[in-house]
């Protein structure tokens, strides 16, 4: 199965019954890749679907963020999709791995917790997000990457006052699965 295929089926599996948008936002991603076959590559320059996954420590009740290099802004890990994936959640446990620094990450069961479309600078207009949650393993250490000015751990409580709202939905969906 190609990682277009896989998406599609994620993407039509899909549904968030505490939030009936999170249903329609998965047909205009559905829509997306209908009208674009190349929707899920960097290349595609109306959007493309990006993979992410919020790295959780629930023994500590924290959550692992980045602040990133180009946007400067506290967000999940995540990025674009690479040929290699077999699977928008391989590109997300990937994307997290590599941003963290932390081996033996798990995603939470169940597929994605939330997606999230926001606009991005030139050449491309939009990222498609599917949103993960990852698991921290237990006395995991973290190691900040090349993408990151920098990484750090913050409670449950501290994420609305350094993240945008998509991270702090994002956070509460994942806490709620």
């Amino acid at each position: 199965m190609s990682l277009y295929d896989d998406a599609v089926l994620v993407l039509k599996g899909y549904e968030d019954p505490a939030d009936p948008a999170q249903g329609e936002l998965s047909q205009v991603y559905l829509d997306h890749l209908a009208q674009h076959p190349d929707g899920m590559w960097k290349v595609c320059g109306t959007g493309h679907l990006t993979a992410s996954a919020l790295v959780i420590d629930p023994e500590r009740g924290r959550v692992l963020l980045t602040l990133h290099r180009k946007l400067r802004m506290w967000l999940q890990m995540g990025g674009h999709c690479e040929p290699q994936d077999a699977s928008l959640a391989d590109a997300a446990l990937r994307e997290a791995t590599e941003e963290s620094g932390i081996t033996g990450l798990t995603l939470l069961a169940g597929g994605p917790v939330r997606l999230d479309r926001h606009a991005i600078p030139a050449p491309c207009h939009w990222h498609l997000d599917v949103q993960y949650a990852a698991l921290a393993p237990s006395g995991s250490t973290e190691q900040i990457s090349d993408e990151s000015l920098d990484l750090r751990w913050f409670a449950y409580e501290e994420v609305a006052s350094v993240a945008d709202t998509s991270v702090v939905r994002l956070m509460e969906r994942a806490r709620a699965a």
